[in-house]
């Protein structure tokens, strides 16, 4: 006990205060026992829809913010649904005789998909036993568990938002308990016992705040604890313990914790009973190890970080959604007043004296006649003389004269 409490608790039992001590008694029984059960746990009231409230320090390293706020803007488009989730198969109960598990889902009022561009959407979050979390966004076709060990397994299943977040309506979450070859003991929850489901933070970061989350089943309301006093779950909470540093959530709603440090990181998540004691029961108690390293590219971080707007990324909650196309204003048009043209004085050149040319004489040019020298005309050629050749004999005559000759 404080010095304040010592000197005031003097004060109530002094003879100045003797007809009120048995009230101021059990006032102080009252306000100690609740001062001590503060002391020892930290009791966080979780409110998603915080919008600029400041952080609040939950742990020496550790404290809740508000939900990023493009988060906030694009909740409400998912807001109207309430889906209702199916497993078709494995059934319950049922003893399969190989160790491949073709899983089939179905899902009611909650369109499932993943965006092309920002690749997140509306989705399924698919836990085998108690292992982390398989998204799914196309229930086309099956999902394919494959090497499973023989013996009893239970498949959990839930709705979860773009940004892992987990649909907690009735409805959203599906279980079934299935056997490969043989039923065992293990993986087998009891469907009498409140049963808690891990989701977030899992596997790596790029951005904080970090998005803590999880699933109820069989957890009662907490306004039963003040009507049923003998109920051990009512007044339930859940234990959440970063890297040693515990705290208490005593309402099942999502946390938005910053001060994590780059690297990996633990969490543990445990479900407690009235008495603040672990409830046995299959996966009540689960550890995960995540990575963080700020500045990553993925859409998430870019969203946490709002690097991205909720019109940007709107088609991750509604796969019509066309991204608006900002049409530039055209500038209006700017009315320039005509500035008179100053006038500018040209100084006076003085007129260049003429020139006086005095006009020279031609001489005149005399043209003498040239009388051109006759030219001796060319030898006249010799003549040749020609010999009048007497006309032949005939053929015949010639031939006769050259015989004569011949004979001769």
């Amino acid at each position: 006990m404080n010095t304040g409490c010592r000197k005031f608790f003097d004060q109530l039992f002094s003879k100045r205060f003797p007809i009120i001590k048995w009230v101021v008694t059990l006032v102080l029984v009252v306000n100690l026992s609740s001062c001590v059960e503060a002391a020892n746990s930290q009791e966080v009231s979780i409110n998603p829809f915080m919008k600029a409230a400041p952080a609040s320090e939950i742990s020496g390293t550790f404290s809740e913010v508000a939900p990023p706020d493009v988060i906030q803007a694009l909740r409400p488009s998912l807001d109207a649904y309430q889906p209702q989730v199916s497993i078709l198969s494995p059934q319950v109960d049922e003893i399969l005789q190989d160790n491949t598990v073709k899983v089939r889902l179905r899902v009611k009022d909650l369109p499932i998909f993943k965006d092309p561009q920002w690749q997140l959407g509306p989705h399924l979050h698919v836990i085998l036993d108690n292992q982390p979390y398989i998204a799914v966004y196309d229930l086309t076709q099956p999902l394919v568990l494959s090497d499973l060990s023989p013996g009893t397994h239970t498949l959990r299943v839930f709705a979860s938002r773009p940004w892992h977040e987990s649909f907690k309506n009735e409805g959203a979450y599906a279980q079934t308990t299935f056997h490969v070859l043989t039923k065992t003991e293990e993986n087998n929850p009891n469907s009498k016992l409140p049963l808690l489901t891990y989701s977030r933070p899992n596997g790596s970061y790029g951005a904080e705040p970090i998005m803590l989350d999880f699933y109820l089943t069989n957890a009662p309301l907490h306004s039963i604890a003040e009507t049923n006093p003998d109920d051990t779950m009512s007044n339930w909470r859940i234990r959440s313990t970063v890297n040693g540093e515990s705290f208490i959530l005593d309402r099942w709603q999502p946390i938005y914790l910053k001060g994590f440090k780059p690297g990996k990181t633990w969490v543990k998540l445990e479900f407690l009973d009235n008495e603040g004691q672990p409830v046995k029961n299959a996966f009540n108690t689960t550890i995960r190890l995540i990575n963080y390293q700020p500045n990553g590219q993925d859409t998430l971080s870019k969203i946490v970080r709002g690097e991205l707007t909720a019109d940007e990324v709107r088609g991750i909650v509604d796969p019509s959604y066309t991204t608006k196309i900002p049409v530039t204003k055209p500038t209006p048009e700017t009315k320039v007043e005509k500035q008179p043209i100053p006038e500018v004085k040209v100084p006076e050149v003085a007129p260049i004296p003429e020139t006086k040319v005095e006009k020279q004489a031609i001489p005149e040019v005399k043209f003498t006649q040239v009388i051109p020298t006759p030219v001796a005309s060319p030898p006249a050629a010799p003549q040749l003389e020609v010999t009048k050749v007497e006309e032949l004999n005939s053929p015949t005559e010639t031939i006769e004269n050259s015989k004569s000759q011949f004979q001769e």
